[in-house]
């Protein structure tokens, strides 16, 4: 078990540092000039390598990468080429603002898509079976930010009950859960929807199995086989799956900070990309990236303890 968990601390260590070649390398080869970019049109030749030299995009994109790269896994992003300040606390605060809305996403999505996911699975036979999995199929076709539009339509102009945007901090009490319930809700319903797909063939899956019927020869309800044995099984692919789900929500979080004006990285990238902001854009991708590498090596590492019989395969 400690060899496996140091393996795969080694290939994340290796996939975080290709990662960074490749983040570093298509970005920096992208067509555009950043000087150019700030200093408009009009700007005269002398100008625009005079600012060149100083942001050092100059300089061979090797050097540049040796720079970054070093600074950014000590704590120095570097500086914006659009406000000429450091880029790390800008990130580290639009990362916090991030996870905290993944993370109410990820516990409406979960919420959505045990019950009705197990639900379509129990009662595959039944018409509210069918319903349950009409339900999950709907909630697949509806896109994030349309979900957040309607929800603003309802809750916020309609009924006046919940903010249409902007951003509160965690120790504003209250205030904070106003401003997360909406856009935390728009990103879980629809990646509820897909996770309650999976959790429904899953269960259905291990339904099936010899070990099932077996529990309910022995005496077991249905209902009662499934929560003692079925569901631990049900839950191994159904953990890969969530990981998965975790990248597109990070990516759906791009969409709904934008139409709730929250101040996440997804906004920061935005803005970035308007600047040509290369290093702001290199240090956001990067912190994805990592982020999510970080919750698949964590995946890894829980699904043995979920299923013992992949510590023996490992």
């Amino acid at each position: 078990m400690l060899l496996n968990v140091i393996r795969r601390l080694g290939i994340f260590a290796l996939t975080v540092l290709v990662a960074s070649v490749l983040v570093f390398f298509l970005l920096g080869v992208l067509p555009g000039d950043p000087a150019r970019a700030q200093l408009g049109l009009q700007a005269s030749e002398e100008q625009v390598q005079a600012l060149r030299e100083q942001l050092g995009v100059d300089r061979p994109l090797p050097v540049r990468y040796l720079e970054w790269v070093t600074g950014f896994f000590t704590g120095d992003m570097g500086t914006s080429y659009a406000t000429r300040s450091p880029v790390g606390p800008q990130v580290l605060d639009a990362l916090q603002v991030s996870l905290l809305l993944v993370t109410g996403g990820i516990v409406v999505a979960v919420l959505i898509a045990l019950p009705l996911g197990i639900l379509a699975a129990v009662r595959h036979h039944r018409p509210d079976g069918m319903v349950f999995s009409a339900i999950s199929q709907l909630g697949i076709s509806v896109p994030n930010f349309l979900a957040g539009l309607l929800l603003i339509a309802v809750f916020a102009v309609t009924l006046s009950w919940l903010p249409s945007g902007g951003w509160a901090p965690p120790n504003s009490g209250i205030d904070f859960f106003r401003h997360l319930a909406l856009p935390a809700l728009a990103l879980g319903l629809v990646n509820g929807a897909i996770l309650a797909r999976y959790i429904r063939a899953a269960v259905l899956e291990v339904m099936r199995e010899d070990f099932m019927r077996t529990a309910r020869a022995k005496g077991l309800k249905p209902g009662a086989a499934l929560l003692r044995h079925g569901l631990r099984n049900a839950l191994v692919p159904v953990v890969t799956v969530t990981s998965i789900e975790f990248a597109n929500l990070i990516i759906g979080a791009v969409v709904i900070e934008t139409v709730f004006v929250i101040p996440g990285l997804g906004s920061n990238l935005i803005r970035a990309v308007a600047n040509r902001d290369l290093v702001m854009i290199q240090s956001i991708v990067m912190c994805v990236v990592i982020l999510v590498l970080a919750v698949n090596l964590l995946v890894d590492l829980v699904r043995p303890l979920i299923d013992p019989r992949l510590r023996i395969s490992s």
